[in-house]
């Protein structure tokens, strides 16, 4: 009795399939969304490690309890302006990549 092989695929090759290849709409919306949904959790590990609650970041801020909740869950709706504020207030220093091709940008 011959035994079958299984196939197995990669993250990457998944993604290709169900979700589209690199460049396609359907890819680019996932990967934004992904790393907006990173980007929440980090500021929530962050005002959880500073031992804030939402309504207290939303004061230092200058916004509300709700916008802090929202920005938490998925930082789609958020302006870089408000997400470099909260960072700021949380006293975490928060770092871009600009990356064309294999290179990363720097600011001279």
């Amino acid at each position: 009795m011959a035994t079958k092989e299984v196939k197995t695929y990669s993250l990457g090759e998944m993604k290709d399939k169900y979700i589209g290849k690199i460049g396609t709409i359907n890819r680019d919306e996932y990967e934004y969304e992904l790393r907006m949904d990173v980007l929440g959790k980090m500021i929530k590990t962050a005002r959880q490690e500073r031992h804030l609650t939402q309504e207290e970041l939303g004061k230092l801020v200058g916004v509300q309890k709700a916008q802090i909740s929202k920005l938490e869950s998925s930082a789609n709706s958020a302006t870089i302006d408000t997400v470099l504020k909260v960072f700021k207030a949380l006293k975490a220093e928060i770092n871009f990549n600009v990356k064309l091709e294999e290179n990363f940008v720097k600011l001279v």
